[in-house]
């Protein structure tokens, strides 16, 4: 902890040396806003641990992954098994997630791209669909819905100007990653279509990937009142799955897919893989009837052909969502007192009809198990937010949410269609902010977390419907500092947080590796985070024009309570694949004629791979960097040249482990040094 506290003191005394950069010597830098669904604040006033990830973040990463941008931030991890395999935590969440991402609500616009049944296909997104995001941690289901991790709103890019562009990557291991977009803008109509196309053959055996994307919008101001939207996306990803290996196999050859068994095949000669085809609809409206009311609604569906080939089994899943947002919002102010509150609903459907077949090499065999689940989640919100002097802001927030699901077998056994039905949950959030100092703010927030099995954790790929597990809740009491130096070159935000959860859930593996979940009982989870930015140079008319530091720190004390599985109690134990420290530090350099090089190092400490804590992966530290031109004009094109280099050190790890493997499969070998080179124009 004496390392904590040392870097806590670095961090903030760096405000420092920021309040000497003299204000009129550089233009001004606008203040950073967050939208927060319809409630706009400036950061430094939000009540919610919250983080940005805008479009310059975006642009500095490797444009063909999450993975870096999303690593980039406190609180978060996201891993990659191979190429298109993502897995996402905030704040602990891999728990539950040997692939995909669940106990976490994200949304897509004005969109909940989480279904009824909590998945999210976030994979199913190409890179070049995301203008910025806003990721809430920390339980945020008072207007979200069912979660204990938090929430991530994805804002596509904008529609605010006319423009064509394209761009072109290609990079190790069969790299290749080409976008083109078209946006334009009339009077009171504006639309984006864009297209995305990205393969890859991977660094290990066995784990190639290929997706092909389309999205677009449309947005209609069709009075001064009101505004119509649509927004749509359709993806057909696929990408092999290599499979987790022992240590001696990593040892031996860190690129070989899982190998067979004298009595179980291997992933090759399986052709395990993820094939997913998705399509994504909604259609928003938003009315404003007066200066004080506005009214929001918001239509959705999706439906998803989902193949997994697998060592044991090869599933099929069917599924299809149906669902709406509605609320209504008041605004009032009045002298230095100003009043927000929406409350709304938001109700959602998800069947799933699910079938398990031997798997003949790549083959449908022999049916195995067919099923049918029918998941509903409905929850109503209020939100209040009081203003007080531009000083003094409180949040009171509440949820009240309702989740069931229905269940028919149809083979081996025929069950006739039964009903699980959750007791309602309320999921109340308290929070405030206050500015000690125009440039410091001070805030605090107890809420409420809520998570129910998902669908993919009642009816895993053990072919048997769990109708045992409960759902995971807790209390988190969090308090934290911003600040922001006049000038808005200089940002940091401290977070300490307590959480504990109940009835946390937990996946296990059989001797088959089929994977089936449990509830371990309960986490409590000591956190801190940190982050700051410091535009050292800004707008110079020197040769570097701009110089920025960012560093960022998470501490993860987390621990599990209460755990006994069978005759195995890892009450005490750290949780299972959380580190205790990540520190991720990148240095931005811009120069005249476009020119900037941009670095990162992310070091992540070792991290336990089982419940018990005997087996670890090792630490590891990343350098990623990348060079390039931006802004260089031909006529009336602007071009962005560009190359980079990831995994610098090339360091041996694993950026996916399987948590709890059976028979010691624990690694996914992560790539080795990289390379990659790209072109983007804009017209």
């Amino acid at each position: 902890m004496k390392s904590t506290f040392t870097l806590v003191f670095a961090l903030f005394s760096v405000s420092g040396f920021a309040q000497m950069i003299k204000t009129d010597s550089v233009k001004k830098l606008n203040d950073v806003v967050v939208k927060g669904y319809y409630n706009s604040q400036p950061i430094l006033r939000s009540v919610s641990s919250v983080s940005l990830i805008d479009s310059n973040s975006l642009k500095n990463q490797q444009t063909s992954s999450f993975v870096s941008t999303f690593n980039a931030v406190p609180g978060v991890r996201m891993e990659e098994r191979s190429p298109g395999s993502y897995r996402v935590s905030l704040r602990g969440s891999l728990l539950r997630s040997p692939f995909g991402i669940r106990n976490i609500k994200i949304y897509i616009d004005d969109f909940p791209l989480t279904d009824a049944g909590g998945n999210t296909y976030l994979n199913a997104l190409d890179v070049s669909a995301v203008g910025s995001m806003e990721i809430y941690k920390g339980p945020e289901a008072s207007i979200f819905g069912a979660n204990t991790g938090g929430a991530i709103l994805i804002n596509p890019p904008g529609l605010d100007q006319n423009k064509i562009d394209a761009s072109v990557i290609a990079g190790s291991y069969g790299l290749f990653h080409q976008t083109a977009n078209i946006q334009h803008q009339f009077k009171n109509y504006s639309f984006s279509i864009s297209e995305g196309y990205q393969k890859s053959d991977g660094y290990r055996q066995n784990s190639a990937m290929d997706r092909k994307y389309f999205q677009t919008t449309h947005k209609w101001n069709y009075s001064p009142a009101g505004s119509l939207k649509a927004f749509a996306f359709y993806s057909d990803l696929s990408y092999k799955t290599p499979g987790g290996l022992t240590a001696a196999q990593l040892e031996q050859d860190p690129k070989l897919a899982r190998p067979a068994t004298p009595t179980i095949p291997g992933a090759i000669t399986q052709q395990a893989a993820i094939y997913n085809k998705t399509i994504f609809g909604g259609l928003s409206n938003t009315y404003q009837f007066s200066p004080n009311f506005k009214h929001v609604i918001a239509l959705f569906t999706s439906y998803t052909d989902f193949k997994n080939p697998f060592i044991t089994n090869y599933e099929n899943r069917y599924e299809s969502t149906l669902g709406l947002r509605t609320f209504l919002q008041f605004d009032q102010i009045k002298n230095d007192f100003k009043f927000s509150a929406q409350a709304g609903v938001e109700s959602s459907r998800t069947k799933s009809q699910i079938k398990n077949f031997n798997n003949n090499a790549g083959i449908e065999g022999t049916m195995q198990a067919y099923d049918y689940l029918n998941a509903h989640q409905d929850f109503a919100f209020v939100r209040l937010n009081f203003d007080i002097s531009g000083k003094f802001l409180i949040e009171l927030a509440s949820s009240l949410n309702f989740f069931n699901y229905k269940y028919e077998s149809f083979f081996p056994i025929a069950i006739a269609e039964k009903q699980r039905k959750f007791s309602a949950q309320f999921m109340p959030k308290v929070a405030f902010s206050y500015l000690l100092h125009s440039t410091l703010s001070l805030r605090a927030s107890a809420s409420k977390g809520y998570s129910p099995p998902t669908i993919a954790e009642v009816r895993s790929s053990d072919n048997n419907i769990n109708n045992n597990l409960q759902a995971e809740l807790g209390w988190n009491y969090e308090i934290g500092l911003r600040y922001k130096s006049e000038n808005n070159r200089f940002y940091a935000n401290g977070s300490v947080f307590q959480y504990q959860l109940k009835d946390a859930i937990v996946r296990r593996l059989n001797t088959n590796d089929a994977e089936y979940f449990i509830n371990a009982g309960g986490t409590k989870q000591l956190g801190i985070e940190l982050e700051t930015a410091i535009w050292i140079i800004k707008n110079s008319p020197s040769i570097l024009t701009g110089l920025q530091l960012r560093s960022n720190y998470t501490y993860s004390h987390f621990r599990f309570n209460d755990f006994v599985s069978g005759t195995s109690n890892f009450s005490g134990n750290k949780l299972t694949g959380v580190p205790d420290h990540i520190v991720v530090n990148s240095l931005e350099l811009q120069f005249q004629k476009g020119f900037y090089l941009f670095g990162q190092h992310n070091h992540t400490s070792a991290l336990p791979l089982n419940d018990a804590n005997t087996v670890m992966a090792k630490k590891y530290d990343l350098i990623e960097l990348k060079a390039g031109i931006r802004n260089l004009r031909l006529m009336k094109t602007h071009l962005d040249v560009f190359a980079g280099v990831n995994n610098l050190l090339n360091e041996q790890y694993s950026l996916g482990n399987d948590l709890n493997a059976a028979n010691g499969r624990y690694f996914n070998p992560a790539t080795g040094i990289n390379f990659y080179t790209g072109l983007a124009i804009k017209l």
